[in-house]
């Protein structure tokens, strides 16, 4: 009796190409958002040093800078995933949460245990690239 039970479910490999179809639509829509918000900070910028040639640089400016680099770094990233055949590398999540936690240690500021707070989880990310690099070296000389 159990021989003659129908399956009624779709394969997996239709469900993980299904899947993997809406995560690739996902991922270009948010490429393309984060390119038009890349280019509204380039045109913030170019205005700020045409119109303003005289200002001072404050935090609100390196905070906007630093917001830049995310974008490009997030561009980078999706980029990369698919050249890596739909694979995140980690070396890209580490490189933005160190430039995050610059941008937070220079945003907020005011308080000094939360900077030592950033500053030390800034320390473990790099900690853990330069890990990460140093047993991809070894990996590649065996």
């Amino acid at each position: 009796m159990e021989d003659q039970k129908v399956k009624y479910s779709l394969p997996s490999t239709k469900i993980s190409a299904y899947l993997q179809l809406a995560l690739n639509v996902a991922l270009l829509f948010l490429s393309i958002t984060l390119c038009v918000l890349l280019a509204k900070e380039i045109i913030y910028f170019i205005s700020i040093s045409i119109f303003t040639p005289n200002l001072d640089i404050k935090y609100d400016h390196l905070e906007r800078i630093l917001v830049f680099f995310l974008y490009f770094e997030f561009i980078a990233m999706i980029a990369k995933y698919f050249q890596e055949e739909y694979h995140f590398p980690i070396r890209y999540f580490l490189y933005i949460g160190i430039t995050a936690m610059v941008r937070l240690i220079i945003v907020y500021h005011d308080n000094p245990l939360h900077t030592l707070l950033f500053t030390l989880a800034t320390l473990v990310l790099i900690l853990g690239f330069v890990l990460m690099n140093s047993a991809s070296g070894r990996k590649g000389r065996m």
